[in-house]
Order: structure tokens, then sequence, then C-alpha cells
């Protein structure tokens, strides 16, 4: 992690989780895609926590269904964390908020690419999350990158999130929000804040793991060990490319967030919102370097590989060169002609080894000097 002036602390890391099980939903979506089901346990509450702030400050446990009410009156906002709700539990606080259907659909069935969009007065903000898979070698198959995605719903009075992952640290989050009340009275804006700091600070995490692991198959490929590292360079390269799905398409809402006035974020905290575009920025520049990177170790790998081959070749034609001199002598001699020179003389057969040996010896010092052999 790098150190750098905010108001946030590092964030902590979770442990990885793989991906896939996520059982497909037959209903499709938008356009006819097939859209997936969340997959936290049907019995399990979707609502995390859900607290009141009034002017920094965490207030008395209240209900979720009487927690806008309570914020509205008392001047303050909501924060309601979800986990991975269905359609019918969302469609409730969607109702009780005033979300809108296209942002509660997608926030149900999540695998949206970062993005931010604006609905009336509120604002619905869509980010992936990103960790590092711990292995003790990188293979052809190993998984290096796990995603998720955390959507933040926004309000005059409210910020929801919804999680789908088990890497968000919004747990953590919330707890250190709540001993930055200098932070927190700024309002919702503030979380969302936090929330992007929070997952473009883990793509940091990832790539700087990320380029330990090009630095060992930089090392392998370039060893003096004859290596076959092009199944793991191309494995590393996609989960690369997952990182960098995550990473490249957040740059835009968060120079939105930076730049322009949006409703419900006020003016003070685009600041705030710039040091993250530009820490996102910085980490997309890294993930795009690390990329080229492994491009140009994977053409040298082949290379290699082709150089290797190519000496291959030559050691056997050498050898093949030298075996043809005594197959060529011996199937001269094979024919069994009456009349053949030295066929009828006491040495005529030493002779003929000698020759085939000094031959032989000849074209193996010429291959060797040659580099052949």
């Amino acid at each position: 992690m790098t150190s750098r002036d905010t108001p946030l602390s590092p964030p902590l890391h979770a442990s990885p989780s793989g991906r896939g099980g996520e059982p497909p939903d037959p209903r499709p979506g938008p356009a006819g895609r097939q859209r997936r089901a969340p997959t936290r346990r049907p019995s399990a509450d979707p609502v995390v926590d859900c607290a009141v702030y009034v002017d920094g400050r965490r207030q008395a446990p209240v209900a979720p269904e009487d927690a806008l009410r309570v914020a509205v009156e008392r001047g303050g906002f909501v924060w309601l964390g979800l986990f991975a709700p269905t359609e019918t539990e969302l469609g409730t606080i969607a109702d009780r908020y005033g979300l809108h259907p296209l942002a509660v659909e997608d926030a149900v069935y999540a695998h949206q690419r970062p993005k931010l969009e604006q609905y009336d007065d509120a604002l619905f903000m869509v980010l992936k999350t990103a960790t590092y898979v711990e292995h003790e070698r990188l293979t052809a198959t190993s998984e290096v990158v796990d995603t998720g995605e955390v959507m933040v719903f926004l309000g005059a009075h409210y910020v929801i999130t919804v999680r789908h992952g088990e890497h968000s640290g919004l747990a953590d989050l919330r707890h250190r929000l709540e001993s930055q009340r200098e932070l927190l009275r700024l309002g919702p804006s503030a979380v969302l804040y936090a929330v992007a700091d929070l997952v473009v600070d883990a793509f940091v995490d990832v790539a700087m793991a990320v380029d330990e692991d090009v630095d060992e198959l930089e090392a392998s490929v370039f060893s003096p060990e004859r290596t076959d590292d092009i199944g793991r360079l191309y494995q590393l390269k996609r989960e690369l490319m997952s990182l960098r799905r995550a990473v490249s398409p957040l740059e835009v809402p968060l120079q939105r967030l930076a730049e322009r006035d949006v409703e419900v974020v006020p003016a003070t905290m685009r600041s705030y919102f710039r040091d993250v575009q530009d820490h996102a920025i910085r980490v997309r520049d890294q993930v795009g370097a690390l990329d080229e990177l492994l491009s140009s170790i994977l053409q040298a790998s082949l290379a290699r590989a082709t150089v290797a081959d190519n000496e291959d070749m030559r050691r056997i034609s050498a050898w093949a060169g030298i075996v043809a001199v005594p197959t060529a002598i011996a199937g001269i001699y094979g024919m069994n002609f009456v009349h053949m020179p030295e066929l009828g003389w006491r040495f005529g057969y030493p002779l003929v080894l000698l020759v085939i040996v000094g031959s032989c010896l000849l074209l193996y010092r010429g291959f060797k000097r040659n580099g052949w052999l």
C-alpha cells in the first residue's frame, strides 16, 4: 500500500473467495441476456448493518424500516449495508427509498462494469472490487485475481451499499469512518468517497502483488535453465485482464464526481474524489504497463523456444551428417560386386574403418567449430 495523505486508513484485506458457483437465473434480463442470481444463502438476512448518522455521529440503533424517517427528521442520513439481496428483498427497500427500477435490477444481478448513473435526485454507482489470491507457485491454471462488486445508491438522506463477493472490507471501513466525525459530517457522499477510496487502494495492493508474479516469470524466462513458461504467462495475462476491466472504466465516473456539479454531492467533496481519481489513473497505468511487459515476456519466451528448437534441429542435422558417412561407405561395400576397390586386399577392411573414423572426426570438428554441436 502506498502512503499518501488521506483521511482513511489503509484497507484491511479479507480472505479471497473463489469464482463461479453462481446458479443462473432462468429469467432473461434486458436485451435477452442471461442474468445470474445472487450467491447469498436464501435464509440469510441481506441487511449487514443499518445506522443513522447525525452531525457525523452514529445514533442509537433503529429498525431498518424506520431508519430513513428518523434520518430525515434529525437532519442526518442513514447508511444501509446489504449483502447480495434478492429481487424481492431489494424491491421492498427500493419502494421505501424510492430507488429507480433499472438501478435495482443492476444491483440484484450484478456483473456490471464500473459506472455512475443519475436518476432524478439520486446517484447509482457500480464499483468492481478485487483481491489477490495467494498461491505457492504460479501455474497455467492458477487463479490470481478474484473480483466482486459493490453498488452504491446515494440520496440526500441515505446511502445504500450492496455487496457481491466476500472481500469488500465495508465492515472495517464503517468502523474507521465512525471515528472520523469531520468526514462523516459531509454527508452520504463521504461514504461514497470512502468506498471508492477503499476499492482503489485494494487495486494498488493487487497490482503490486501481480508485479511480483511478473518478476518471477521474467526471471524464469531469462534463466539459463530451459523452461516452458508460455502457459503460465498466458494465464497471468488473462488474470490481469480481469483487474484491467475493473480499473480502467472507473476513471470516467470518478472524473465526473471530481470535476462536475453532481446533485447530492457537495462541492467540498470534489477534492476527495479528485484524489481517488489520481490514484485510480496511476493504478490503470501500472496495470497497463504490466500487461505490456507480460506481452514482451511472452514474445521473448516464444522466441527463446524457437531458438531452442532451431538449436535442437542443428544438433540433429549435424549428427545425421556424421552418421551418414559410415552409412554411405557401408552401403557401397554392401553391394557385393566382384570387382570393387581393395575388396581382395588384406588391409582393405582396416583402411575403410580408418576412412570412416577420420571422416566422422573431421565432420564433428567442423560442426563443433560452427556451434552446431
